[in-house]
């Protein structure tokens, strides 16, 4: 039998005490488990950036995974704290909106509440939930309890409002929705949705107020320094800076306009 996986996504940093202090709950309850971290350098209470990557990510592992996404400020308050099964996988955390993107790309089979405190820590500290709540309840579906045996089953998850590109013959707009490690811009412009307006002829690709040379299939196609826009790994529209940072060359970022025109050769 494969070994259970656990993946963890937090804000947390790596410099402090709490990722370790989540594994060491894990493994106590569930020494044979697998751990991977996705990323614990989540911008610090960006929900929407931690949803953004745990939707990047799940596709590639394998089925029975369980998630822990844990950027939560709103830690100790109100907000519902959950799991799911969705798709193949099975999710822990924050009913915030950072499990929102991967449920609204496949919908929980099942949701639950974690009320049934025999699966937690003994002592829930109301500022670390990832460890007394999340990692344990994790650990404990590694080791085959029933999702629906952590709390009562509930319907419906916070989800975050992402900008809609606004997409025709003539012109697909959309935004910059993230910036990677290497300053790309990465826009929510799908190759899918805008694959017919390139194949229809010449586009010019806009930043803002400034056109971007040229649409390459790969960096290496552009010269060192050369601005560039191009389809990155996950088949979005990205603007690039070939050994550079385009956020730094453009001082863009997040909501800056994105936009493909079809030319109008005179």
């Amino acid at each position: 039998m494969a070994r259970p996986v656990i993946a963890l996504l937090t804000d947390f940093g790596t410099r402090d005490p709490y990722v370790g202090a989540m594994k060491g709950v894990i493994l106590d309850v569930c020494p044979e488990v697998t751990l991977v971290d996705l990323s614990h350098d989540v911008p610090p209470h960006d929900v929407r950036a931690g949803a953004r990557l745990l939707a990047a990510c799940v596709p590639y592992y394998p089925a029975g995974t369980i998630f822990v996404a844990v950027v939560d400020p709103g830690v100790g308050s109100a907000r519902r704290a959950i799991a799911a099964e969705a798709g193949v996988h099975r999710f822990v955390g924050p009913d915030n909106g950072v499990l929102g993107a991967v449920f609204d790309a496949a919908p929980p089979k099942r949701l639950v509440e974690l009320t049934d405190r025999r699966f937690q820590r003994p002592t829930l500290s109301r500022t670390f939930e990832g460890r007394d709540r999340f990692a344990p309840v994790a650990a404990h579906l590694a080791r085959g309890v029933a999702l629906t045996s952590l709390g009562r089953v509930v319907h419906g998850y916070e989800r975050l409002e992402w900008p809609a590109p606004q997409i025709s013959g003539e012109v697909a707009e959309g935004v910059v929705d993230d910036v990677d490690r290497f300053g790309n811009l990465i826009s929510n412009l799908s190759r899918t949705a805008i694959e017919a307006l390139i194949a229809s002829g010449r586009v010019d690709v806009h930043l803002g107020d400034h056109v971007v040379p040229r649409l390459v299939a790969t960096y290496a196609e552009a010269a060192a320094g050369e601005v560039c826009a191009l389809f990155g790994s996950t088949d979005r529209l990205e603007i690039a800076v070939n050994g550079g940072s385009a956020a730094t060359h453009f001082g863009a970022g997040p909501g800056t306009a994105v936009a493909v025109r079809r030319r109008r050769d005179v």
